[in-house]
Formats: structure tokens, C-alpha cells, sequence
């Protein structure tokens, strides 16, 4: 069982969405997918809630002292974590996922957060002992704007504390599409592709990053 770990602990940023529309792709395309739900706010356990009948089943974790408990057969668990987790809480969530997707917003205060969570992250390595695969994605840009270009110009800069450039995997734009498909419990693929084209033409870079062994710790 996979386990994907969306993760950034400045609040604000869009775990939830990305963590819905993650599940929701998956389970379009034949996984069995569980989401577990950190997040005091609910997000993502709300979204489910809602969700249609018609859409493809997508389970709510049970979370007990920390532990994630999913049906048998569950390929994929999307975790969706809180805002401030640092130290060894970080480490706990990171040392048992194969994945992490780090939603980033275009700001200067997100921007210097981000950075300083990279270092904590790697500062962590005997605690965590094992290899992860992450990428991030900047969310939620108003495109043509000068934080937009900012944003880009920094993720492609960014490096981790090895050299290794820090995968920048695409831009979200701030769309409505993610409001509507929070509302019905939906994610944007499952919407008529007319209305969501430009959408999954952003989320592809990702998803076909997710889907490919080059996500996965060899």
C-alpha cells in the first residue's frame, strides 16, 4: 500500500485541494484510494461527505494515536496533514511515506517557509532513516502577475541541502473549478472536460510524476 504524503507546515496553502484532486484522479483511474485526514479543520474529510454517489468511492481513513487503519486492498493512502508540525511529529509522518507533495504559495513569507522546512526536513535525516520522493507544486498563482513570475523564478532555484535542485513539478492557477468540485465532494477530473481543460493540462505534469516510478524510493 502506497502512501502519499501532502505536506507543508505554513498554513494556508492548499494541502486539502491537493490532496482531494489527487484522490479523486486516482480512484477515476481504478484505485482503491483512502484519505487520511490530520487536519483539525476537516477539509478533506468534509469533501468526502459531500461527495456523489455517482463518483467513485474514495474511504476516510480511521485514525486512532496516529495510526492509519484502511480497508484491505486500499492501493494508495492520501495523507493530508496540518499547518506547524515540525521536529519529531514531522519526522513520524515523513518516515512512513514513499511520496511528499509540497503545495507552495507565491509569497515572499511562503517562500522563505518553504526554505526553512527543507532544511528542517533534511535536518531530521536519523530520524526519519529512509528515503522519501517529493516534488513541489506552486498553487493557487494568479497567472501574469509579478508574485507569479517570483514564484517560478524561486522554486527553479531552490536546492537541497545535498546541491540536487528541488523538483518543481507545475503551477496551479487560482481557479473557481476548485471551489465548485470542493462544494459537490468532486474532484476537477471529474467534471466535464470542456470546463476543466486548461486545469488538468496544469495538474498533468504532477500527475504523471505520481504515476511513474520516479516518485517512488527505488
Amino acid at each position: 500500500m502506497r502512501k502519499i504524503l501532502v505536506l507543508n507546515p505554513k498554513g494556508g496553502c492548499g494541502k486539502s485541494t491537493i490532496a482531494t484532486n489527487i484522490a479523486g484522479y486516482l480512484a477515476i483511474n481504478g484505485q482503491n484510494v483512502a484519505i487520511a485526514d490530520f487536519d483539525p479543520q476537516k477539509s478533506s474529510e468534509d469533501w468526502l461527505l459531500k461527495r456523489q454517489e455517482h463518483a467513485p468511492k474514495i474511504t476516510i481513513a480511521s485514525i486512532k494515536r496516529g495510526n492509519i487503519t484502511v480497508p484491505r486492498k486500499t492501493d494508495t493512502v492520501i495523507i493530508d496533514t496540518p499547518a506547524a508540525i515540525h521536529g519529531k511529529r514531522l519526522a513520524d509522518f515523513v518516515k512512513t511515506s514513499e511520496t511528499m507533495v509540497i503545495p507552495l504559495l507565491p509569497s515572499d513569507i511562503d517562500m522563505r517557509a518553504a526554505e526553512r522546512f527543507i532544511e528542517e526536513l533534511f535536518s531530521l535525516k536519523k530520524l526519519i532513516n529512509r528515503k522519501i520522493k517529493l516534488a513541489t507544486v506552486a498553487n493557487r498563482v494568479r497567472e501574469d502577475t509579478l508574485s507569479a513570475a517570483k514564484l517560478d523564478y524561486y522554486l527553479n532555484q531552490m536546492k537541497l541541502p545535498g546541491g540536487k535542485k528541488l523538483p518543481f513539478i507545475t503551477v496551479l492557477r487560482n481557479s473557481q473549478n476548485y471551489v465548485k468540485s470542493a462544494e459537490k465532494g468532486l474532484s476537477i477530473f471529474e467534471f466535464a472536460p470542456a470546463k476543466t481543460t486548461y486545469d488538468r493540462e496544469q495538474w498533468q505534469p504532477l500527475m504523471s510524476w505520481l504515476m511513474s516510478n520516479r516518485s517512488i524510493p527505488g
